[in-house]
């Protein structure tokens, strides 16, 4: 299992990290979604065939990219 820990400016509010939470979660290998709005920060736990690629394009997709 691997753990990854990403900051994302876009987030302003509690709402972003849900979506980011339900957007993420549908990637299969993504074992869990943490968030923190005030921190503009996502911890995503993950195993195959989940991968970082994936993660990191299907947050751009929803207008959510990673720095």
């Amino acid at each position: 299992m691997e753990t990854k820990t990403l900051q994302i400016p876009n987030i302003s509010c509690n709402h972003c990290v849900m979506t980011i939470k339900n957007e993420l979660s549908e990637i299969q290998g993504v074992a869990s979604v943490d968030g923190d709005a005030d921190q503009k920060q996502v911890t995503v736990k993950f195993d195959a065939p989940a991968s970082m690629d994936q993660i990191l394009e299907k947050l751009k997709e929803i207008n959510y990219p990673a720095q």
